[in-house]
């Protein structure tokens, strides 16, 4: 899948045996599935909390461009970034 795959309205989720999860022994926050273990920085993180299958992908840019006060189009293309990456790792449904 490419970023231009993705629409405004699709709608990102963890799939069924991908979970994020504070590691409290290494004090990160990290996205676990089955024989994979991703360790995630404070953005991704803040972006993976609303891929819920609820909200769509304009409404999670619209948000996390406001709360970090960032230009719309550069969150836009790293939140696309993000999600195509774990989608082809089999990690995000949309």
């Amino acid at each position: 899948m490419s970023e231009d795959d993705l629409t405004g309205e699709s709608r990102p989720y963890l799939l069924r045996g991908v979970r994020l999860k504070h590691d409290q022994v290494r004090k990160c926050w990290v996205l676990l599935a089955p024989e994979r273990f991703l360790r995630l920085n404070g953005i991704s993180v803040d972006i993976l909390q609303r891929c819920d299958g609820g909200a769509p992908l304009a409404r999670i840019v619209d948000d996390l461009a406001e709360k970090y006060q960032a230009d719309r189009a550069v969150v836009e293309r790293d939140v696309r970034a993000l999600l195509v990456g774990l989608y082809d790792k089999r990690m995000l449904g949309l």
